[in-house]
């Protein structure tokens, strides 16, 4: 993992917030996966804010992308914002606000 990546998550009123920090490469790709996934099947919506991220890396996207099938069925719950949100939202099913 990029040593600079974070991932801080709150609870909020319609769901989950995610908010990413630092440089995003392929290993933090798979922490991204791996803290989606932990959260409970029932979560609405899955907020992920990427105003946080400083760098993020073509290979990491690749990751991200080809582990998305492994998201149980929360990739449609997921809303990415922010100012690097166009380039995380590429996924199949995944919506778009800044």
């Amino acid at each position: 993992m990029a040593s600079n990546f974070g991932i801080t998550i709150d609870k909020n009123s319609d769901g989950i917030g995610l908010k990413l920090e630092g440089d995003f490469d392929a290993t933090s790709a798979y922490e991204l996966i791996y803290a989606i996934n932990k959260l409970h099947e029932k979560t609405v919506k899955i907020s992920i804010s990427t105003n946080g991220l400083k760098n993020i890396n073509p290979f990491g996207l690749d990751v991200f992308y080809k582990s998305m099938r492994s998201l149980n069925g929360h990739s449609g719950k997921i809303v990415f914002t922010g100012n690097n949100a166009s380039q995380l939202s590429l996924l199949p099913d995944s919506r778009l606000t800044f």
